[in-house]
């Protein structure tokens, strides 16, 4: 028999159940919802606890060897020495679902010794699908995608907040651009993958269920993934914090960390 692709079967579960969690979370948003904030001041809804719950279910049930890092569950740090774990932020963006915009995602990862191998991003009101798994190329309901080749600032289409334009460190003017910034940051990255956009930065840290699934499938769509300053990304480590993210195409992922380096310069 040939030797057993588990990426690949991972990939078919995380995406049916992703897409069935993302359905959990597209009825809730169609009624009155309960939200309240968590302890730093972030909300969390009903939708948020609901699609947890469903993933924890439908995820663990069918991977019980694999470790389990999310956003709405308490860290178990004996993910530390597990070799495959799921990453899993159940709305990715809930700021958008609280608002009723179309921004947020459902997000899961495989994450094997540091990377992702398996991500599944699913935005449940767009019924767009992103998905990968490492070696198997990205793809966007079935339809291979892969991000732009340009090398130009001026005039590309950049998912980033205008505090992180306006930073001081950067002392250099932008050029014109299409910039736009949905609250969900996978969001950003799966579009950057399919070249919809050009590249995504943010100067925020961010978790690694914010960012593990989108990797991947930037990734295996061609792009790039570092933090603002050039470092690649680890994932389940002991604080499971990414510093910033730099997202792109090889070129203008090269600009953009040129440019970053100049602006660093004494």
């Amino acid at each position: 028999m040939p030797d057993l692709d588990i990426n690949a079967v991972d990939l078919e579960l995380v995406e049916r159940v992703v897409r069935d969690a993302g359905a959990i979370a597209r009825e809730i948003a169609a009624r009155v919802f309960q939200t309240k904030n968590k302890s730093d001041g972030s909300p969390v809804t009903e939708a948020d606890l609901a699609v947890n719950a469903y993933l924890t279910e439908h995820l663990r049930s069918a991977r019980p060897d694999y470790a389990w890092l999310s956003e709405e569950n308490d860290d178990d740090h004996s993910r530390l020495t597990a070799s495959r774990l799921f990453v899993v932020d159940p709305i990715d963006g809930t700021l958008a679902f609280v608002k009723r915009r179309p921004h947020f995602t459902v997000c899961v990862a495989v994450v094997e010794d540091g990377q992702p191998v398996v991500g599944a991003v699913y935005n449940p009101m767009t019924d767009e699908s992103y998905a990968a798994a490492k070696g198997h190329g990205a793809f966007l309901n079935g339809e291979r995608i892969h991000v732009t080749n340009t090398s130009q600032l001026d005039g590309s289409r950049i998912q980033a907040s205008k505090a992180t334009l306006n930073d001081p460190s950067w002392r250099q003017p932008w050029p014109e651009m299409h910039v736009e910034n949905p609250n969900s940051i996978a969001l950003r990255m799966v579009q950057v993958a399919s070249g919809k956009f050009d590249a995504a930065l943010t100067m925020v840290s961010l978790h690694d269920w914010d960012v593990a699934a989108a990797d991947i499938i930037l990734r295996e769509a061609g792009g790039v993934m570092t933090s603002i300053e050039g470092a690649a990304p680890h994932y389940n480590g002991d604080a499971v914090i990414q510093p910033s993210v730099l997202a792109a195409g090889p070129a203008l992922h090269a600009v953009l960390r040129a440019r970053q380096t100049q602006e660093a310069s004494p």
